[in-house]
This record gives structure tokens, sequence and C-alpha cells, in this order.
């Protein structure tokens, strides 16, 4: 669908045009992908991908990899902030583990992953996508649980996107400046020891990605292949989907992008994408809390292009100029 022709349709709405500002953009997004100008979002599914990283023995963190099996146990409990928080949306919660034990190995020393593992967690993602979409999952989202997938999401973004290491690497989980130094050398090692990977995004997705990463840029792939909408979470999944459109340009435009994060670069690498979050909280949390408090964002723009009235069919005066 031409996006014109659902602005067309929200401008004859009983409102003055463009006065929902960027829900009306949310609402077009939508019924281009959809190819409707009756959007739906009735079944939204949220998938947390869990793994760990072996570049957290490089003391990125505040907290030790063990943390990582006890969240996803945490989360199989509803005891998580994206458990309550997709209950409270309505939201489908799935947790997989896409590689918490034993997790990707140091890429400070050698690739997190060889290219037959980082296929396989790609490979994961979208037969997760495939399976929910297969259960009637109408939207998609995204986010992660893995400590030291910040030092991993950084070392992605600053390689592929050349960017600055220090501008790029936040404090993640609230490392001290100390930490935050020793991670920002992690990441610049990185970009130095696998630079031939960089020509390349599964080569570099393998190099100093993580599982969870690799199989939500994967998830990605599928909901646009799909052309189901897909909300990205934010740091560390906005890392999976620079990578997805390196690989396939046109899974942009399944593309919705919850929140800017808290996390130092987060901004950044939204400019670089040219793309606007739906909202800015600071939060920096992860687990797809974000996606889960955007999805319902998204339904209210589908349901205004689907239900609003239009000045003829209310019988309301058009305007004069």
């Amino acid at each position: 669908m031409n996006p014109d022709k659902a602005r067309a349709a929200l401008d004859a709405k009983t409102k003055p045009p463009g006065s929902l500002g960027f829900l009306e953009d949310l609402a077009v997004q939508l019924a281009v992908l959809q190819d409707r100008l009756e959007p739906r979002l009735d079944h939204p599914h949220l998938i947390t991908f869990a793994a760990n990283h072996g570049v957290a023995e490089e003391g990125v963190s505040a907290y030790p990899r063990t943390v990582t099996a006890q969240m996803v146990a945490n989360f199989h409990k509803g005891g998580a902030a994206i458990n309550v928080l997709a209950r409270q949306a309505g939201i489908t919660h799935e947790v997989i583990d896409a590689g918490v034990e034993p997790g990707t190995r140091n890429f400070t020393r050698e690739p997190a992953m060889s290219p037959t593992e980082c296929a396989t967690a790609l490979q994961l993602g979208r037969e997760t996508v495939e399976r929910a979409i297969g259960r009637g999952a109408d939207a998609i989202g995204i986010g992660e649980m893995g400590i030291g997938n910040t030092t991993s999401a950084a070392a992605l973004l600053a390689g592929w996107l050349n960017l600055d290491p220090v501008s790029i690497t936040g404090t993640g989980t609230g490392i001290a400046e100390a930490a935050l130094e020793r991670k920002r050398e992690v990441v610049a090692t990185a970009l130095r020891r696998h630079a031939e990977a960089r020509r390349d995004p599964a080569l570099w997705l393998a190099a100093v990605g993580g599982f969870e990463i690799a199989a939500m840029t994967g998830a990605i792939l599928e909901a646009s292949r799909h052309r189901t909408p897909l909300v990205v979470d934010g740091y560390v999944a906005t890392a999976a989907a620079v990578m997805a459109f390196a690989m396939a340009p046109e899974s942009r435009e399944s593309c919705f992008f919850a929140h800017q994060s808290a996390e130092n670069g987060h901004r950044l690498v939204l400019e670089r994408l040219g793309v606007r979050p739906i909202f800015n909280l600071d939060l920096r949390l992860g687990e797809g809390t974000g996606a889960a408090l955007a999805m319902p964002v998204l339904q209210s723009a589908a349901a205004i292009l689907r239900e609003m009235a239009t000045f003829a069919s209310a019988e309301i005066s058009p305007r004069t100029t």
C-alpha cells in the first residue's frame, strides 16, 4: 500500500490533519506493512532470548554470569519486570534459552561463535517467530537477558557502524568508572582482533555477538518475511536490528523501536538508523520491558485508523481551508 493512501485516510478522520502526531506515523507504517487500512494487532507475542557471554570474564558487568540462569528461572516463575508488564498489557510472553550454558567464548581472545553456531542461533530466532505466528501472533516483540551482552552489543555497533568505542559503550548493569574503562578497552580490542570479520555481517555477528543477539537477528528476519510488525526493545535488541538490516535491508520496514535507552550510545545508533523511538523513559533493563510498554501504543495507533469516524460518516463539517 502506498503510504499516501493511509495518510489520506487519517486526514479524513474527525480531527485536524496531523494532530495525533507520531501516533499517525505509526498507524501509516502499520497500514503499509499489513497492506490494509484497518490494521490489527490483536495477538501480540513477546519473546525474551537469554544467553551468556564469554567476554563477561573480563569484568565488564556488575553481576556474575550465574545471574543469567537465575533470571531465566525468575522469568519462568513470573516474577520479573517483563512478566509484570506483559501481564498488564495482555501480551503472551515466551522465554527462549538461546545459549545460557555454556554461552559464547571470550571474543577478546577468539571469535565468540563459529559460523555454524551463529547460523544455528539465527535459525532459532527464525523458528521461534515462525512458531508464534503459526499460533496466531500478529505482532512480535523481542528482548534479551545475558550478562555481558551490552559489551557484545557495543562491539557489534562500533564495528559495523564505525562508531567510537568510548561514545558507544555504557555502564550496562551499572558498573563503576574503572570497569567502564575496562569495558571500552575490551570493545576496542575486539575491533582490532576481528577487523577482517567486519566486511560481512554474518562473520561480524559470529565474531563479537551473542547467541541471544543472533537469535533476535533471526527473529527480525523472519518477522520481515511474514510482514509482521516487530517491536525492538532497547540497546542490545537494536544491535540485533542493525545486523538484520545489514543482512536484509527490507527488514527495517517491519521494525518499530520501542524506546531510547539510558544506555550510553543508544541515541547515537537510533540517529544513525534514522528512526524515532516511541518513547524515552530512561529504561536500561532489557528483557523486552520497553517492547511490552510500546505494544499497546501500536495497538492504539492501529485502532485510530481502523475505528475512528470520518468527517463524512459523522456528518461533521470538514476544514474550509
